[in-house]
C-alpha cells in the first residue's frame, strides 16, 4: 500500500522524464478520503511500461489509471489531483477546542425559558438539554469545552459548574469546561452584549491567542439546544482530510421542513457553493439538489430527501476562525445568516452529511414531541448506551416509590412519589409527587427542584395556596 507521501518520495528519486498520466474516461470525475491504496503498485514499479494501468482504491470505490512514460510522472500528476486524497493525517482530539453556544433567549420556547437558559431546559426527566452536546463532546474525547453563556443563565452556570467539574484545581490531561458569561470590556465593542452566536464567539477570540492554547487547531463551534448523537471526531476527520477551511455539518431534509433550516449547495466535491438561511418560496425551490445521492444516499432517499440543511454545526481551523471573525467579516454577528454565506464564497467550506437522528429543540411542539419520543420502541434517540453515556449532574435521590399504580410505557424519574394513579405514555421528572386518582396520558411532567416536607404542605393548603405536585383526582389526557 502507498499513500501520497510515498508517491512524492518516489517522484524525487526517480527524476523527471517528461510523461503524460491520463484518467480512465469511463471513471467518476473526482473521489475524496483520507487515504489511498495503490493495487498492483509492484507491477506498476518494477515492470513500468507505456499503456500500464493501476488502480486508486477508497472507500470500495476503485479508480483505474494508464501510464505512459515514468513513474515520476505518475506521482507529480498523482500528487495534482484534488486535495482531499492526499491527506493521511489522523485528527488528534487534543488538538480540538469546543464552542457550545447557550446564550440565547429561547423565545420560542417560552414560558420554559422564563427564568432559565434555553440549554438548562429539563428534558427527558433529569437531563438538561445541555448535556447533550457536553455529553457528544466527552464520548469523542475532546476535553477542551467552553460554553458561551448570557441570558437566564444562574441556572445553566450552576449546572454546568456541578455536573462537569473535571477535578477541581486539578488538571486531567489540560482538559476543561469553562463557562464564558457575556460581559463588557473596555472599548465601543465592548461594551454591547453578545449580538448574535459569531459576536459571541468574536468577544473571545482572545482566549485562542493565549499560550496555553497554542496546541488548538480546530474548534468546533456547537448549538445547546439539539437533540443528536455525534462523535464529533469524525467531522473532524472529515475536515483535516478534505483540507477544509471550514465544514459544516449537514444533514438530507425533505420538502416539508427544508423551510426551518439554512439549506446549502455543494459542487461534486462536497464544497458548499451557496447557503441561504430560511429561504422561503422561489429562494426555497431554487435551493433543490438534482441529486443528493452524491453524498452516499440510495435513489430513493434522494427522492425523498432533495434538499441539503446546516445543523448549525462547525468547525474551522482556528487560524481561519480568527481571520474570519476580526479581519473578513468584522461585521458579521450570526454564523448561521451571515458568516458562513460569506465564508462560502470566499473559503474552502466543506459539506459533511450526517444520517443519523437529530432533532432541533426550537419551539415547545418540537420539544414536547421529542420527549415523548423517548418511549417509542425503538427510541430514535437511545439514552441507554452504555457505551456512550448521557451525563448529567449526579444528585443522589432516593429510588421512586410507588403505591398501587399503573405504569404504562412510561419514564420515571429517581425521587418520584406516586400514589394509586396511572400514568401512561408520559415522562415523571424528578421528585415529582403525583397522589391518589390522578391520571396521566401523553404528557410531559419536567419535575421539581426540591420537596416540600408534609408540614409545609398542609400549611400551604390551609393558606389556600398550591402545593408541588399533582393533586388528587386530577385527569391530563
Amino acid at each position: 500500500m502507498m499513500v501520497a507521501s510515498e508517491l512524492q518520495g518516489l517522484s524525487m528519486s526517480l527524476g523527471s522524464k517528461k510523461s503524460t498520466f491520463h484518467r480512465d474516461k469511463d471513471l467518476p470525475s473526482s473521489f475524496s478520503g483520507s487515504r489511498v491504496n495503490l493495487l498492483q503498485s509492484k507491477n506498476v514499479v518494477s515492470g513500468f511500461r507505456p499503456g500500464k494501468f493501476f488502480s486508486v482504491t477508497h472507500r470500495n470505490t476503485t479508480r483505474r489509471f494508464m501510464t505512459m512514460s515514468t513513474l515520476a510522472d505518475v506521482a507529480n500528476d498523482f500528487m495534482s489531483l484534488q486535495s482531499p486524497i492526499l491527506t493521511g493525517r489522523e485528527a488528534n482530539p487534543k488538538t480540538v477546542a469546543s464552542i457550545i453556544l447557550g446564550g440565547g433567549a429561547g423565545t420560542r420556547l417560552f414560558p420554559l425559558t422564563q427564568r432559565r437558559a434555553k440549554p438548562a431546559v429539563p428534558f427527558g426527566g433529569c437531563y438538561r438539554l445541555v448535556d447533550i452536546p457536553m455529553s457528544n463532546c466527552i464520548n469523542s474525547g475532546i476535553n477542551k469545552i467552553y460554553v458561551l453563556t448570557q441570558y437566564n443563565s444562574q441556572s445553566l452556570n450552576r449546572h454546568i459548574a456541578r455536573t462537569y467539574n473535571l477535578g477541581g484545581c486539578i488538571n486531567f490531561g489540560g482538559g476543561f469546561v469553562e463557562v464564558l458569561a457575556a460581559t463588557q470590556t473596555p472599548g465601543e465593542s465592548g461594551k454591547k452584549w453578545f449580538q448574535g452566536t459569531a459576536d459571541a464567539v468574536r468577544q473571545f477570540l482572545w482566549l485562542f491567542e493565549d499560550a496555553d492554547h497554542k496546541n488548538i487547531e480546530n474548534v468546533l463551534i456547537l448549538c445547546g439546544d439539539q437533540l443528536y448523537r455525534m462523535d464529533y471526531m469524525d467531522i473532524v476527520q472529515k475536515h483535516v482530510n478534505s483540507c477544509a477551511d471550514i465544514s459544516v455539518s449537514c444533514l438530507p431534509v425533505d420538502g416539508s421542513r427544508a423551510s426551518d433550516f439554512g439549506l446549502v449547495k455543494v459542487d461534486e466535491r462536497g464544497r458548499i457553493c451557496q447557503f441561504l438561511e430560511k429561504p422561503k418560496g422561489e429562494l426555497l425551490r431554487s435551493m433543490v439538489h438534482v441529486d443528493t445521492s452524491i453524498f452516499g444516499l440510495s435513489a430513493q432517499e434522494a427522492r425523498k430527501f432533495p434538499y441539503i440543511a446546516s445543523m448549525g454545526i462547525y468547525v474551522f481551523k482556528i487560524d481561519v476562525l480568527l481571520k474570519v471573525l476580526r479581519g473578513c467579516y468584522p461585521n458579521a454577528n450570526d454564523f448561521g445568516s451571515e458568516v458562513i454565506p460569506l465564508a462560502a464564497r470566499d473559503f474552502n467550506v466543506q459539506a459533511c452529511l450526517f444520517n443519523g437522528y437529530w432533532e432541533d429543540i426550537g419551539t415547545i411542539k418540537s420539544f414536547f414531541d421529542a420527549n415523548l419520543a423517548l418511549m417509542d420502541q425503538p427510541p430514535k434517540f437511545q439514552l441507554y448506551d452504555q457505551s456512550k453515556p448521557i451525563f448529567t449532574c449526579p444528585r443522589f435521590l432516593p429510588p421512586t416509590k410507588m403505591e398501587k399504580c399503573q405504569v404504562i410505557n412510561s419514564l420515571i424519574s429517581d425521587g418520584c412519589f406516586l400514589k394509586e394513579c396511572t400514568v401512561q405514555h408520559s415522562i415523571v421528572g424528578i421528585r415529582s409527587r403525583l397522589d391518589s386518582g390522578v391520571q396521566i396520558k401523553d404528557t410531559m411532567i419536567m419535575g421539581a427542584d426540591y420537596y416540600q416536607t408534609e408540614a409545609e404542605i398542609a400549611s400551604l393548603v390551609a393558606a389556600g395556596n398550591v402545593p408541588i405536585g399533582i393533586g388528587k383526582n386530577t385527569k391530563i389526557v
